[in-house]
């Protein structure tokens, strides 16, 4: 087994180095459009911290919470820790190559995708779960190579740690875990595994996670029909030929030799053989997302330790400095041709140009229809403009109107920019049907509401009086669906709130 002591020396500035530039990167562009849907809906839930949501464990809600706490509005600010959980992923798969006899060479190319892969571009430029997902599976990886080189048993104990977290952070954790957990026990490192240090691990992992699944038990587990309603309605049918063409495209084509000797490594290579759970891993988990018609980037998260291997492979293959800079420079250049797609380096008028003279199209994973933007930047757009609409008719109301009037909106992030955004311009909480808003429940029984979007038809038998008060401003960027929006106002409900409620619960 080569070890880290024996493996090719790394310029000691280079690991840092590349971490900080991947960092400034996000930072640099982070408030080139707006806030994300999904951001919007995170700040809703860390004003409102709890154990669970109806479509996450709680530590987004945590993130969101401290990032507004720190920064309030500041976009920037919101977006710092995604950077730093995107360094983060490059200095830990800088240091799973050394744990495992790469030098410079090997970091500084295991370093390329993980920074500038598409997905992973996005992903560190947005608040969500998967900014901090990559980072958990891979630290996972980088203990179980510790654990075979050093057999320290007590490291069971962060791998259960790390485990916990991840699970409170994203469920698909527990996809990683179980498949890393079977990748051990059909190799030899399953001599690892008679130890006490593994079982308090398990009943670390078990015990932070406990509280969340208490809370999914008492409300029902409202995350599996979530699930099973985003299948029905929601996603784009599953094809195994775009789930591929997927792996492909959110990690760049230039990264798939790197990744596929990386697989190759964990599964044949002598040098690989003591880590061959990891390779073991990726393919099982591989075939249980496709088993389970999974979205492509589910897998996404498996592809640093990978990297990290290929990398490795490659620097013994590749000697000579001038093929490195030939392996280097062009990979650095394809991997910029493609960041535009994913991280907002170009205004959007420019960006639209850019993608049509590439001819490539984001993989589409929702049945909705698409605009001239994908819907990853469609989703970064329109939020203010709403929200000034609606301030602008619920302003207008006379005052005795307007204290007895609540706002009513179609889904989670339309109700979480009136909620953040709105408040400045006075207005009330916003209320939805939508996911854990439905959880919120209606509030304080209001006289009258402000509807944004919907199907007046539906509204009227509702209304005493029911009327077009407003419109949200036309917006090409946004997705159709948020496009030119009415507002409704429906004055004297003949319904309770409280008693239409139920009929308003909307999961997916």
């Amino acid at each position: 087994m080569r070890s880290e002591a024996l493996a090719p020396r790394v310029p000691p500035l280079l690991l840092p180095g590349l971490a900080l530039a991947t960092a400034a990167l996000h930072l640099l562009f982070a408030h080139r459009y707006g806030y994300f849907r999904d951001e919007l809906y995170f700040i809703a839930c860390g004003q409102r911290l709890d154990w669970g949501y109806v479509d996450q464990p709680p530590l987004i809600a945590v993130a969101a919470r401290l990032a507004t706490t720190l920064f309030g509005h500041s976009l920037t600010g919101l977006r710092l820790l995604p950077a730093l959980a995107a360094a983060g992923l490059v200095s830990l798969t800088g240091y799973l190559v050394r744990r495992l006899g790469g030098g410079g060479f090997a970091v500084g190319l295991a370093a390329l995708p993980t920074a500038l892969a598409p997905l992973f571009l996005f992903e560190g430029h947005t608040l969500t779960m998967n900014a901090f997902e990559p980072l958990l599976w891979t630290g996972c990886a980088a203990l179980l190579v510790l654990l075979v080189q050093t057999e320290q048993h007590r490291l069971w104990l962060a791998m259960g740690a790390l485990v916990g977290v991840g699970l409170l952070n994203k469920y698909s954790m527990g996809f990683f875990a179980a498949c890393l957990g079977l990748g051990v026990l059909l190799t030899p490192t399953r001599r690892l595994l008679a130890n006490r240090w593994l079982v308090l691990g398990v009943l670390l992992a078990s015990a932070l996670v406990l509280p969340n699944l208490l809370w999914q038990h008492h409300h029902g587990w409202p995350m599996l029909e979530l699930l099973r309603n985003g299948q029905l309605y929601k996603n784009t049918p599953f094809q195994l030929g775009e789930f591929l063409r997927g792996q492909l495209l959110m990690l760049h084509p230039l990264a798939a030799p790197l990744w596929l000797t990386g697989l190759g490594f964990f599964l044949f290579a002598p040098s690989g053989r003591p880590y061959r759970a990891l390779g073991l891993t990726f393919v099982l988990l591989f075939g249980l997302l496709v088993y389970l018609r999974a979205k492509d980037y589910y897998l996404a998260p498996a592809y640093p330790m990978l990297f990290a291997a290929g990398a490795v492979a490659a620097e013994r293959l590749i000697s000579r400095p001038v093929w490195r800079a030939a392996v280097l420079v062009p990979g650095v250049a394809g991997f910029a041709a493609l960041a535009p797609l994913t991280l907002p380096v170009l205004p959007v008028e420019t960006f639209i140009a850019y993608q049509r003279a590439l001819g490539l199209e984001a993989p589409r994973h929702e049945r909705h229809a698409y605009g001239v933007l994908p819907q990853h930047y469609a989703d970064q757009h329109g939020w203010e403009e709403l929200v000034s609409a609606v301030a602008g008719v619920y302003q207008g109301l006379p005052p005795e109107t307007r204290a007895h009037t609540g706002l009513f909106a179609q889904n989670y992030g339309e109700a979480g920019a009136l909620d953040w955004l709105g408040r400045a311009q006075g207005l009330p909480p916003a209320r939805s049907g939508h996911n854990h808003y439905f959880l919120w429940g209606p509030g304080a029984e209001p006289e009258n509401l402000l509807v944004v979007g919907g199907d007046f038809e539906d509204l009227q038998p509702l209304c005493q009086r029911a009327e077009v008060a407003g419109r949200v401003p036309p917006n090409p960027y946004v997705m159709p669906y948020e496009d030119n929006l009415p507002l409704y106002l429906c004055s004297g409900l003949k319904v309770p709130l409280a008693t239409l409620w139920p009929r308003l619960k909307h999961y997916e």
